[in-house]
C-alpha cells in the first residue's frame, strides 16, 4: 500500500508500544483516553484508505462488499498495512474482532489490563463509519496482559455499556455479550 496519497505513515510496532508506555509512565490511567483519542482522529484517514484499498482491487465501496466478504477483505487490508491478521464473528449480542498477532500488541512489555487503546479508537470510527452509526469497542482480551489474542469486543455504545457493566458486576464477557444476545440488543 503506498502510504502517502492514503494519509498514513508507517510506525514501528516498537515506536506505538514505547509511547503507551511513556504515556502511562508519566499520565497514569488518563494514557488510555489519549490513546483511544488519537486513534479515532486516525480512524478517517484508515476508512478512506481501505475504500481506495477496495476500489484498487475492483471491490467497489465499502457498503458495496457483502457481508460474507467482509471479514476476509478487512483482514487482508489490516494485515497488508501491517497491523496484524482479524477474524471478524458475532458473540453474542456484540461482534468480537480477534487477533493472535496485533502489532499493537506486545506481550513483551506485560500490562495488568487489555491495553490496544490506540486500535480500539480506529476501529471505532472504522466501524463505525461502516455501520453509518456510532460504535464503541472494548478490548477484553491483550496479548500484552498473557492472553493468546487480542479481542476487541463492537457494538452499540448501550450495548457495550451493558457488557461493562454486567462485567463489573461479577458476569464475563462472554456471558454479558449472550445476555445481550437474548435480550434482543443489536450490534
Amino acid at each position: 500500500m503506498d502510504l502517502t496519497p492514503n494519509r498514513l505513515l508507517a510506525l514501528s510496532q516498537e515506536s506505538l508500544v514505547a509511547l503507551r508506555s511513556a504515556l502511562f509512565r508519566d499520565c497514569g490511567s488518563g494514557a488510555a483516553a489519549l490513546l483511544q483519542e488519537a486513534g479515532y482522529a486516525g480512524g478517517p484517514a484508515v476508512y478512506a484508505a481501505f475504500g481506495r484499498w477496495l476500489a484498487a482491487r475492483g471491490e467497489g465501496t465499502p457498503a458495496d462488499v457483502p457481508s460474507d466478504r467482509f471479514a476476509s477483505l478487512a483482514t487482508a487490508f489490516f494485515r497488508e498495512c501491517g497491523w496484524g491478521s482479524l477474524a471478524l464473528a458475532p458473540i453474542g449480542g456484540v461482534a468480537a474482532a480477534d487477533s493472535p498477532d496485533w502489532s499493537e500488541s506486545d506481550p513483551s512489555q506485560p500490562l495488568d489490563f487489555p491495553g490496544c487503546y490506540y486500535t480500539a479508537g480506529v476501529f471505532a470510527h472504522f466501524f463505525g463509519e461502516l455501520a453509518a452509526e456510532p460504535v464503541a469497542v472494548m478490548e477484553v482480551e491483550c496479548r500484552s496482559a498473557g492472553a493468546e489474542q487480542c479481542r476487541f469486543l463492537l457494538g452499540t455504545p448501550e450495548a457495550l455499556q451493558t457488557v461493562y457493566d454486567q462485567m463489573g458486576a461479577g458476569m464475563s464477557y462472554v456471558e454479558a455479550a449472550a445476555t445481550l444476545a437474548a435480550g434482543g440488543a443489536l450490534t
